[in-house]
């Protein structure tokens, strides 16, 4: 078993960007925030067990020239968050929707609803060891998205860089009024009116399923749209250059098969590259496990239609985080400004880059350590947020496993 650790690379590198970057908040705070130490450790390794697996549709993939597309330029057909040709140029010429899905907990919750429909998701820490998504949609439509549950403050960096009209269930009275004084907060939708059961219509764009037992939460984008339509929201095309798309995987990749990311006991997922679709299939944790116990993964599906979740690209962004408020109500800044590492994966191979935000209103890109963009692959998007003390292992050549560690 191969095992590294790279605490003290990834230290020098956040020291080395933090002191050329200015510290930019997620967004205009009202109160002072706590900043703790992020200390070093070193945990063991959790043998992950054998999985069944799906393999869902492969992306479509435009005829590219060679030297790919963006990420200044695209193609007036070009989606510029996929870099794919859409089936109609007038889906681009429209701004995209964000939802906050959740996952947890297992019972009911999953699978999600549209998730496989959106172009890009991050999955970043909110609280108590969990995770959420913030899922982005612009060249599809999902008729149901959800479960839709609370924003955290870190979904406000994101609505600013993706400039999305933004669907969630409330939040902390802290995030909500942050969210919803800030410059964007006329396209932060909450649930509005009376409560309404499933289809959901332009006139109430959040809908309840099983109303009488799990009551969840849920919306349809294209419905999200004519709502914020109706409020007078600017629904044209948004500047989102940034993403450089490239079809032919960049040369000197090292194999990745499997990815794992462990954020807690009991939250933690895999990546899978599936060779016939060309695909990394996501899975996701079954079972509360101690320290010394074998992790239990099962597919993760879209509720919508059946099928694996999956991503042409898996990118894992080491970012510093820090605490707005301790537990136990604790309050969590995702501190993505200036540059930092990271590591992507494509066509079951790893590459080592460097993520760079230069402005809080552009869309974060990827460069090589000499300043060559990183191109994707076109196709969808997993971003997957660690905080920089975080630990990465290879257990095999092709396996890679991240661990999270904050603070």
């Amino acid at each position: 078993m191969r095992r590294f650790i790279l605490l003290p690379l990834i230290l020098a590198f956040i020291l080395g960007a933090c002191s050329t970057a200015e510290t930019t908040p997620d967004l205009e705070l009202t109160e002072t925030p706590v900043v703790t130490d992020q200390p070093e450790a070193t945990l063991e390794l959790i043998t992950p067990t054998a999985r069944p697996t799906r393999t869902p549709r492969p992306s479509p993939t435009p005829p590219y020239p060679p030297e790919g597309v963006g990420p200044d330029e695209f193609p007036e057909n070009v989606n510029p968050l996929t870099g794919q040709y859409v089936s109609a140029s007038e889906l681009l010429e429209r701004r995209p929707v964000a939802v906050k899905v959740n996952i947890v907990p297992r019972l009911g919750t999953r699978p999600p609803w549209g998730l496989s429909f959106a172009d890009i998701v991050f999955e970043f820490y909110q609280n108590v060891g969990y995770t959420r998504f913030h899922a982005i949609f612009l060249g599809n439509e999902a008729h149901l998205a959800g479960p839709i549950r609370s924003a955290r403050l870190f979904d406000g960096r994101l609505v600013n860089m993706f400039q999305t009209i933004f669907a969630y269930a409330g939040a902390d009275p802290i995030i909500d009024r942050t969210l919803l004084e800030s410059p964007f907060g006329n396209r932060v939708l909450r649930e509005v009116g009376e409560r309404a059961e499933c289809p959901p219509t332009d006139e109430q764009p959040m809908c309840r399923i099983e109303p009488d037992s799990y009551d969840f939460l849920l919306t349809g984008t294209h419905e999200i749209r004519q709502f914020a339509r109706e409020r007078g929201i600017e629904d044209e095309a948004q500047d989102l250059k940034g993403l450089f798309f490239r079809l032919d995987p960049p040369p000197d990749g090292l194999p990745a098969s499997e990815i794992y990311t462990y954020y807690s006991i009991d939250c933690y997922n895999s990546w899978e590259y599936d060779p016939d679709s060309g695909r990394y299939l996501r899975y996701q944790d079954n079972a509360l496990v101690d320290i010394d116990q074998e992790e239990e993964y099962v597919p993760l599906l879209d509720r919508v239609n059946d099928e694996q979740i999956a991503a042409d690209n898996v990118v894992v962004l080491f970012v510093p985080h820090e605490y707005y408020r301790e537990p136990p109500a604790e309050i969590v800044r995702i501190l993505l400004e200036g540059k930092g590492q990271a590591f992507a994966f494509r066509d079951g191979l790893a590459y080592q880059v460097e993520w760079h935000l230069p402005q809080p209103d552009q869309i974060i890109h990827l460069t090589f350590e000499d300043g060559q963009r990183y191109p994707l692959k076109p196709g969808v998007t997993f971003f997957q947020i660690i905080g920089y003390w975080s630990e990465l292992t290879q257990p095999e050549e092709d396996t890679w496993r991240f661990r999270f560690l904050f603070p």
